[in-house]
């Protein structure tokens, strides 16, 4: 009996059998829980709809945090009935190091620290908008963001590189521009940390205005390492383009059938 509720909750929590109604409905429920709670978060910080309805926000937080600790403390019990984190205590702990497992802790951890311990408002403050790691909880529910997932595991070395290179031009950039730019603006480009701030809204083709080159000189470097910035944002683009394509092919693959009668492959519909 036991095993067997353990295998059920787990079914329901993972859904893991196809066409489970209870799992479905879960699910749903749980990214419309997610979904609530972000526009909650995001709502209580105008201050014309906080006050009138502070009871109405602290109501739906606790309702919230209670339903996000059953699904927390229900996945952490019933881990154990997949293999892969078999085991008592070893396995629950193997578990609940997972990014997941991690992501569902710090959803509800804001809630409980202060009844652990005394911390001040400013922190208190930054707890109340760490609440918004819920939104990474859809992750579990959503095919697309799953994809996602795959997508920047399968080209995470093509994008280390890419963020490498960028952090090395970034220096250069900021190198050349002080060099450039410090007799002339020393107040503006005082110093190559804060040319770095330039750097970066050049590099991004964003281009505030508010650090601008007057030499000769920091005009045309200037002028290279933004036409540089557009190959910078270019080169992820076309990566994750790519493995975005190679992924919904990779799926495409894993979902035909082949005709009973003939042998033949069927393509899938749409």
């Amino acid at each position: 009996m036991y095993n067997r509720t353990k295998h059920r909750l787990h079914a329901i929590l993972e859904n893991t059998t196809p066409g489970d109604r209870t799992a479905q409905l879960f699910n749903f429920g749980v990214m419309a829980l997610i979904v609530l709670n972000v526009a909650a978060i995001i709502l209580e910080t105008v201050q014309g709809l906080h006050d009138p309805y502070k009871r109405l926000f602290r109501g739906f937080e606790y309702f919230s945090i209670a339903a996000f600790t059953f699904e927390y403390v229900g996945r952490l019990w019933s881990c154990n009935a997949n293999p892969r984190f078999a085991g008592h205590l070893i396995g629950r702990l193997r578990y609940a190091f997972t990014p997941m497992a991690l992501v569902d802790l710090f959803s509800i951890l804001p809630f409980y620290l202060p009844m652990f311990m005394t911390l001040d408002m400013r922190f208190l403050r930054i707890l109340r908008l760490f609440r918004i790691i819920r939104v990474f909880k859809l992750a579990r529910y959503s095919d697309a963001l799953q994809t996602m997932g795959s997508v920047l595991r399968r080209k995470r070395p093509e994008l280390i590189v890419t963020v490498s290179g960028g952090a090395m031009v970034l220096i250069i950039a900021s190198c050349l521009m002080y060099d450039a730019e410090h007799n002339a603006q020393p107040e503006v480009f005082s110093s190559i940390p804060k040319t770095m701030w330039w750097a970066v809204v050049t590099l991004t083709t964003v281009g505030y205005g508010d650090m601008v080159p007057v030499t000769m000189m920091g005009r045309i470097l200037g002028a290279v390492i933004a036409i540089m910035g557009v190959g910078m944002i270019a080169l992820p683009a076309g990566l994750l383009g790519s493995g975005f394509l190679e992924e919904v092919q990779h799926k495409r693959r894993q979902h035909k059938t082949t005709c009973p009668h003939c042998g033949k492959e069927i393509e899938p519909q749409g």
